[in-house]
C-alpha cells in the first residue's frame, strides 16, 4: 500500500497494517501534533490496544483517543532499541499526553574506574568521559541495582567511593567495612587483596558483562534446582531472582550509539577550534550541515541536512528531502541528489565557478563544514556532485561510523582521532543529529514531500 493510500485510512484501520516488530507509535491530532509516543513490543498489538471499548473507557486514556486523528510508527531492532528510542523522542517532541521522560532524568549505566589501582565498580546516571569502561545505558535502574548486588556476591569488588592508592601505608590500618565480613568485599582499603589478584576479579566482571556468562547461569540453574529438590525454598526463589537480574544485564543500548546528549555534554568551542587544528581550516569554522541517507522498509530513500551554527544545532536551518531520482537503494547515487539539490537553487548561497577562467564569479554565504555521513565512496559522490553543478565545495569531508575515520578530498589515508577528541565528538554530534533526524521523524516524509 502506498503512502497516500495509507493517508486515507482512519487511525484504527491504519494500525491493523503496522508490521508486529518492536518500535515506537506516534499518535496525532487532526492539526498533525503529535500527542503520545509510546513504546512497544509489537506494535500493531499494543497500538491497536488504544482503538478498542476498553482504552475508550479506561481512565488513562479516555482522554486521548477522541483527540486521535492519525497514528504512526517508527520500527525499532529490539525492545531496548524501542525503549531508548521513546525517551530520545518525548524529550525532543514533549508531548502533551507523556507525562515520564519530559524530565532531564537519564538512563543509568554501570561504570567501573578502571584506571584506579583497586577499580571500582558504580551505578551511575553521570559517567565519566575518561578513565572508565562503561555498560549502558540499561533501560531500568531497579534491575542494574539488583544485577550490581549478585555480580558483587560472585566477584567481591567493592563499590565504595574510597580513593585507595596500592602505595599507600597508611590503608594497613583501615578497618573494613561490612561487606567483608559477609565476604561481598575482598578489601582492598585494608590490603587483604593484592591490586594483581583484584584486577582479576575485575576481568572476571567484565568477561559477564562483555556477554561472556552462560557458565555462570547454567551454574546458578544447577544451584537452584538442587534447591528446590532439598526443598530450600528461599533459597531457590533468591537463585531465581538473581539468575534472573544477571540476564537483564543484555536488557541495555550502546554506549556509543545510544550516547544521552544530557549525559555527555559537548564544548562547542573546543569542538570547533579543534576542527579548524585537525582540518588545516584557515579559520574557525562558524557553520557545519551534515547530510544522512535513510532507508525506510528497505525501498523509499529519504535524507535529512542538518545545520549546525557555533557547535549548535540550527533547526530552523534543517531541510528533508524524499529522493526522487534513484530506483531502490543506492547511497551514493541519493548523495549525489541531495548535494545537487542543496547547492543547485538560487536561493542556496553558494560560491560559482566561472567557466571561462575558473575564478569565483560570485561571493555568498556556504557552509564552512560539510559533513557527508559515511566513507570514502560517499565523500566522492558528494564531490561528483559539486563537479557537475560547477560549484567549488566548502571543505567537505565524510565520517564514517565503525572506526569514526574522516575522510577528505585528495586524502588516501582516513584522519584519526582520539575518541574523546573534542573536534570528533562535535563531527559525531553532527551526523547522529543528521541520523536522528532522518529515522525518528520519517513517518511524517511518508505522507509528503518535503524540499521540493
Amino acid at each position: 500500500m502506498s503512502p497516500s493510500d495509507s493517508a486515507a485510512l482512519s487511525p484504527a484501520e491504519k494500525v491493523k497494517l503496522f508490521p508486529a516488530v518492536p518500535g515506537v507509535y506516534l499518535m496525532k491530532d487532526a492539526q498533525g501534533l503529535v500527542l503520545y509516543v509510546g513504546k512497544a513490543k509489537n506494535l500493531r498489538n499494543r497500538a491497536g490496544h488504544y482503538f478498542s471499548k476498553a482504552a475508550a473507557e479506561d481512565a488513562r486514556t479516555a482522554d486521548l483517543v477522541p483527540l486521535i486523528a492519525d497514528i504512526d510508527y517508527v520500527p525499532a531492532e529490539s525492545e531496548v532499541d524501542a525503549l531508548l528510542l521513546e525517551a530520545r523522542l518525548v524529550k525532543d517532541i514533549q508531548p502533551r499526553f507523556n507525562v515520564e521522560l519530559k524530565d532531564d532524568k537519564t538512563f543509568p549505566y554501570l561504570q567501573i574506574r578502571i584506571r584506579e589501582d583497586f577499580p571500582r565498580v558504580e551505578f551511575t546516571r553521570r559517567p565519566r568521559r575518561r578513565g572508565v569502561r562503561l555498560y549502558g545505558p540499561f533501560t531500568s535502574a531497579r534491575t542494574l541495582r539488583h544485577a550490581i548486588q549478585v555480580l558483587q556476591r560472585i566477584f567481591q569488588f567493592r563499590t565504595c567511593s574510597l580513593d585507595i592508592g596500592a602505595d599507600e601505608e597508611r590503608w594497613r590500618w583501615f578497618r573494613p567495612c561490612l561487606l567483608h565480613s559477609i565476604r561481598q568485599c575482598t578489601a582492598p582499603c585494608n590490603f587483604r587483596v593484592t591490586k594483581e589478584e583484584y584486577r582479576k576479579q575485575i576481568r572476571a566482571l567484565r568477561l559477564v558483562l562483555e556477554g561472556k556468562k552462560a557458565r555462570l547461569l547454567r551454574e546458578m540453574e544447577r544451584e537452584m534446582e538442587a534447591a528446590s529438590k532439598a526443598l530450600q525454598f528461599e533459597r531457590a526463589a533468591r537463585l531465581r531472582d538473581d539468575r534472573a537480574a544477571l540476564q537483564s544485564l543484555g536488557q541495555r543500548g550502546d554506549v556509543t550509539r545510544d550516547a544521552q546528549p544530557e549525559v555527555f555534554p559537548i564544548d562547542p568551542k573546543k569542538g570547533l577550534a579543534g576542527l579548524r587544528k585537525v582540518l588545516g581550516l584557515a579559520q574557525t569554522p562558524r557553520t557545519i550541515e551534515g547530510v544522512d541517507i535513510a532507508h525506510l522498509g528497505g525501498s523509499d530513500t529519504v535524507a535529512s541536512l542538518v545545520n549546525f551554527i557555533d557547535g549548535l544545532p540550527f533547526k530552523p536551518g534543517y531541510r528533508r528531502y524524499r529522493i526522487q531520482s534513484v530506483e531502490g537503494v543506492d547511497d551514493f547515487a541519493s548523495i549525489r541528489e541531495v548535494v545537487t539539490r542543496r547547492f543547485r537553487n538560487a536561493g542556496s548561497t553558494i560560491r560559482r565557478k566561472d567557466r571561462r577562467d575558473g575564478g569565483p564569479t560570485e561571493e555568498q554565504m556556504f557552509p564552512d563544514i560539510l559533513l557527508i555521513d559515511g566513507g570514502k565512496g560517499q565523500l566522492n559522490a558528494a564531490l561528483d556532485a559539486f563537479a557537475v553543478l560547477g560549484v567549488e565545495p566548502p571543505c567537505l569531508i565524510s565520517l564514517a561510523k565503525r572506526e569514526e575515520e574522516i575522510y577528505r578530498p585528495g586524502e588516501s589515508e582516513p584522519l584519526r582521532l582520539s575518541r574523546h577528541s573534542a573536534a570528533l565528538r562535535l563531527l559525531q554530534y553532527v551526523r547522529d543529529e543528521a541520523h536522528r533526524f532522518a529515522q525518528h521523524y520519517h513517518h511524517l516524509l511518508r505522507r509528503k514531500k518535503l524540499d521540493e
